[in-house]
């Protein structure tokens, strides 16, 4: 059986960058999971603007599926406000994406019970998006849309020379 701390060091090197309530809810949501006996990880935090582009790409004009209708500047990924997860496995080595595992053996999909606690963190989920799922998805707007991210960060980078968030 994987302890929580060894389930928390599975996803430590993608949260270094999330917004600071972003990276509260991560952290809180991976415990809950813990907890449900669901261990999860968090596979995909921020992402720069050409990593988004490249995901991009992939399924329009390099070989694979489409895995995002977003351009780099257009995800939440690229300004530290969302994160992906997958189900870890009790080997605390490979990840699922079966949305319908069921590893505590409850009668409750895993994946659900998940995105159930997710939303009581104040995420949002692609799972619930109409045009596009995507179930690995969870992301916090503050009601901010890419655009207004993008123009904050101009604005600020032009100001200061930071970057946004």
């Amino acid at each position: 059986m994987l302890t929580l701390d060894q389930v928390k060091s599975k996803s430590a090197g993608w949260l270094g960058k999330l917004h600071p309530v972003l990276l509260a809810g991560a952290s809180a949501l991976i415990q809950r999971s813990y907890a449900k006996g669901i261990p999860i990880v968090i596979t995909q935090g921020m992402r720069t603007i050409a990593e988004q582009n490249a995901l991009y790409a992939q399924g329009r004009t390099k070989p694979g599926n489409i895995v995002t209708n977003a351009r780099g500047g257009s995800s939440y990924h690229n300004y530290g406000l969302a994160i992906d997860f997958a189900l870890l496995l009790p080997d605390g080595k490979t990840v699922s994406w079966d949305t319908s595992r069921d590893g505590n053996n409850d009668k409750m999909a895993d994946w659900q019970q998940v995105a159930q606690e997710a939303k009581k963190l104040g995420f949002a989920w692609g799972g619930d998006w109409t045009s596009f799922k995507d179930y690995s998805h969870l992301e916090m707007t503050f009601g901010l849309t890419t655009e207004q991210l993008r123009a904050a960060g101009s604005r600020r980078c032009s100001r200061s020379r930071m970057h946004w968030p």
